[in-house]
């Protein structure tokens, strides 16, 4: 369907005439939305892979691993804590406010939400959001990214098979139709992509003074740090996993590593050795690798590759009618050069040397940095990583591990600064998609005239006396 502004602003007028009729308040109503749409994706899950293939090439069990299952399990979470989360609180209105005793706050839905999904996990990024909007008790327009066109298209249709346009609508297109969105009043936006395009989301947004919640990579990407003293065949494991899985494209993957001088060495061939442990020594012609989203990715590699010359020591070859890129590892980079200044989004992976000794001005490196939306360090002295761990600022992390911090129930996901604002997952989606709202309930009895003229002479001294006691 092609869509206009004309159309566009049909489904959002449409959307907030249904929120004002205060159906989606009742968490029954909610939860009942939430069953329906986990249903959907159990029901659809070997459809949706299938699109997930034809998009990026990811085989069924990484398909499931990271974009199906993570939704289901989302969707669980909320569905366990939603009436709790939903609840009133009440609160004691404190000595100030007598002879008010009790005032309650309500977590109300901000009303008609958007969201504007990636290409890279098409299938979370896009329901596990819609989960969280649900769950609040708003309405909610979808911004599908153009680039993920079968996954795209698996996902309208479960949409429109399951909510009605004026609850939960699905809209495909480029970015001249993410402008139509963003040109209408919406009263939430959640925004899953690049700084750059999250400017001119805050930008639009600005119009309106709408709430906004974006979850960025970052602007000079994440780090992982590895210390002489880590355990360099674990570490190398878990980064060759992460680095393979989607190719690399997604948000809180490592862009480049920092690796002690005094295990480089042994660390890059523990690397090269667990990349072709994992996915073979010709990853570019393995049907399991994932596949880059565009040529656009693929010549952006090739380039790079280029670039770097004889300082590629892994990697380095592409296949471009399948867009598969092996990974690349870039070895060795300086913290100055300009492929460790910039988000990749790719299979390619710088490695910064540095002397162990003089781990403080890696740290400095770093904190200097935008700041990003993952950390890694891998060390044995659980004193120095805590420390740099809690001293830092960035989204979230992890110790001697890499990416299932975000698997955890219970903890927020987001970034800060140029990795994002706001939070979600499980509660925390909830709390991103509802505002408090605070009710005091007065009395029509016993009211002092405390608060009111006239405030000299006898009555100063005696307001004055009171006021203090009720500070305490």
């Amino acid at each position: 369907m092609a869509y206009t502004q004309e159309k566009i602003s049909a489904v959002v007028r449409a959307q907030r005439e249904y929120f004002r009729t205060g159906e989606t308040l009742d968490v029954k109503f909610r939860v009942a939305q939430l069953k329906k749409l986990k249903q959907a994706v159990i029901e659809r899950e070997e459809e949706l892979e299938k699109a997930l293939y034809e998009d990026l090439g990811k085989s069924r069990a990484e398909a499931y691993l990271c974009d199906v299952g993570p939704v289901i399990v989302e969707i669980n979470e909320i569905l366990r804590g939603i009436k709790k989360w939903a609840r009133p609180e009440k609160h004691f209105s404190g000595l100030m406010c007598f002879p008010s005793t009790r005032t309650t706050v309500y977590k109300m839905p901000y009303g008609v939400s958007l969201i504007i999904s990636p290409f890279n996990f098409p299938v979370l990024l896009t329901l596990g959001v819609l989960a969280a909007a649900i769950a609040g008790g708003n309405t909610a327009v979808i911004k599908a990214s153009s680039k993920s066109a079968a996954s795209t298209k698996a996902l309208q249709k479960l949409i429109s098979d399951v909510f009605p346009e004026n609850y939960v609508t699905l809209i495909d297109g480029g970015h001249d139709v993410s402008d139509m969105c963003l040109s209408e009043r919406f009263d939430k936006i959640f925004y899953t992509g690049s700084p750059k395009v999250a400017r001119h989301v805050l930008e639009e947004a600005s119009r309106n003074l709408t709430s906004v919640a974006l979850e960025l990579g970052g602007e000079t990407g994440n780090w992982c740090v590895v210390r002489r003293d880590a355990n360099l065949k674990d570490a190398a494991r878990k980064i060759a996993f992460f680095k393979l899985c989607n190719a690399g494209q997604i948000c809180i993957n490592i862009n480049q590593i920092a690796v002690a001088n005094e295990v480089a060495d042994e660390f890059l061939k523990c690397l090269k050795d667990e990349f072709i442990r994992q996915i073979g020594e010709a990853p570019e012609t393995n049907p399991e690798y994932p596949k880059l989203i565009t040529e656009a990715v693929f010549d952006k590699c090739e380039r790079l590759t280029k670039e770097f010359g004889n300082r590629v020591i892994f990697g380095g070859k592409g296949v471009r009618e399948t867009r598969r890129f092996a990974p690349t590892i870039i070895y060795p980079v300086t913290p100055d050069e300009d492929i460790v200044q910039h988000e990749l989004f790719c299979p390619i992976l710088p490695v910064v040397p540095f002397a162990d000794d003089d781990i403080d001005s890696i740290s400095d490196i770093i904190a200097s940095r935008e700041h990003p939306l993952s950390m890694y360090v891998f060390t044995s002295d659980m004193k120095w990583a805590k420390k740099f761990m809690s001293t830092h600022q960035y989204g979230g992390g992890c110790i001697n591990e890499v990416c299932v911090h975000m698997m955890v129930k219970g903890v927020p996901f987001n970034g800060t600064g140029h990795s994002g604002m706001g939070a979600y997952h499980g509660e925390w989606g909830f709390r991103e998609f509802t505002h408090p709202t605070t009710v005091l309930k007065g009395k029509t009895r016993f009211n002092l005239p405390l608060r009111e003229h006239p405030y000299s002479g006898k009555a100063e001294k005696q307001k004055m006396s009171l006021l203090k006691k009720f500070e305490r």
